[in-house]
Order: C-alpha cells, then sequence, then structure tokens
C-alpha cells in the first residue's frame, strides 16, 4: 500500500483559514505544521471544521508553546507531536504515539543518536539543570548527521568539541529524561545573574487571549546586565 504527500503551496501571505479548508476537502490524515501555523490555527473556529480524516499531527522548526497544544486537542481531539532537530542532524529529539506527551517538551533523543545536555567542558549535567543540546560523536557519527560546512573549516571545528557536537541550543531534561528547550545559547537572557530562556517568558505571554505571537528580548541595563 503507498500513501500520497499533500503540499500546500502558500502564495504570499499565510493564511491559516485556507489551510484549515485544506485540510477538511481533501481529508489530510497526517499534518505537517510548524508552530506558527499552530498558533495561528488555534485562533480560527476550529469547531466549525470537520477534523475526523486526523489521524496525527506532528510539529517541528521552533518549540510549541503548551497552550497552543492545550487549545488544538480540546477541538481536534489529537495530540501534537513536536520534535527537535537541525539541518545539520535530521530530527534529534521527538515525541512519539508509544510515550506520553507532556505539552512544552521536545519529547526524548530518537534512536540512533545519543543526546544530552552537557556543561561547556563537555560534561553531561544531572537532570533539571540547564546546558547545551549536545550529540555523542566519540565513537563515529550518527547516520543522518553533516560532515562539514562547505569551505567553512573555522565554523565545522567550532561545533565539535571533546567528542560532541553542540547544537548552539540549550535546554535541560527533567527526572524523566524528557528534553525542554531554554532557548539558543546566544539567545539566553541573562539578568542579574539569572538565566532566563526567551520560550519560556514567550509561552507565558501567549496565554492571554488577546496575543497571537510573542518574542522576548534583553535590554540592555547598567546594573543588572540586561532586562
Amino acid at each position: 500500500m503507498g500513501s500520497e504527500v499533500f503540499v500546500h503551496n502558500t502564495k504570499g501571505r499565510f493564511n491559516p483559514k485556507r489551510t484549515l479548508e485544506l485540510v477538511e476537502k481533501y481529508k489530510i490524515t497526517t499534518l505537517c505544521a510548524p508552530p506558527t501555523a499552530y498558533r495561528l490555527f488555534v485562533f480560527e473556529n476550529l469547531s466549525s471544521y470537520d477534523f475526523s480524516s486526523l489521524r496525527h499531527c506532528v510539529s517541528a522548526g521552533e518549540p510549541l508553546n503548551p497552550e497552543v497544544i492545550s487549545i488544538w486537542e480540546k477541538h481536534t481531539g489529537l495530540k501534537i507531536y513536536d520534535g527537535y532537530g537541525q539541518t545539520e542532524t535530521v530530527v534529534l529529539v521527538a515525541n512519539f504515539p508509544c510515550m506520553e506527551i507532556k505539552p512544552g517538551s521536545m519529547g526524548k533523543p530518537v534512536p540512533g543518536f545519543k543526546v544530552d545536555i552537557i556543561d561547556d567542558d563537555g560534561v553531561p549535567l544531572p537532570r533539571g539543570e540547564e546546558g547545551n543540546i549536545a550529540v555523542d560523536v566519540s565513537e563515529s557519527r550518527p547516520v543522518g548527521m553533516f560532515k562539514e560546512y562547505w569551505k567553512d573549516p573555522e565554523g565545522t571545528e567550532k561545533c565539535f568539541k571533546n567528542g560532541w557536537y553542540l547544537t548552539g541550543d540549550r535546554a535541560y531534561k527533567d527526572e524523566d529524561g524528557y528534553f525542554w528547550f531554554v532557548g539558543r545559547a546566544d539567545d539566553v537572557i541573562i539578568s542579574a545573574g539569572y538565566r532566563i530562556g526567551p520560550f519560556e517568558v514567550e509561552s507565558a505571554l501567549v496565554e492571554h487571549p488577546a496575543v497571537v505571537e510573542a518574542a522576548v528580548v534583553g535590554s540592555p541595563d547598567p546594573v543588572r546586565g540586561k532586562l
């Protein structure tokens, strides 16, 4: 048995209403969309669509806020399976149907990749501590991982350290081994010695019904460093 891939070629500004109409019209069974699309979907009248054909929903590209996941499930009866990966690596961490979903979590490492949270010296950190998302390449490069940045040996060398590939992103693992995204290593806001992940603040902001999208950046402060 085969399957059909349906690609919606959006021209101009993304239209969430039109996309939902296509899901209903063409009886889409698996929906793959970036978090921004899901955030816009939940502001539509979801109860007016027939989602009976949908069996599986996935998201990747950026963190997906727990509030969006909750609203989508309320109206469709389906959980959104979020995942994390890069162009350099394909999918590294994901949620699978066999797992309990923790809204807001990226899930757990996929088979074939040893992914961990390490400090700046390459030492794995205890669960609950924020650090660098890294892939163990001490013995070999996992299938699917890039070899090098084209004509950029310095960039390649910078992301490989002490047997690890550094993704440039930060996260932490909870007691159950689920990964929780904090932000890009260069996006984390340090204020009065505290490390603040922009995604956590953004997730809190989008819980307000008047907020569709949120972006958080630090503002320089002579006393606290950033606000």
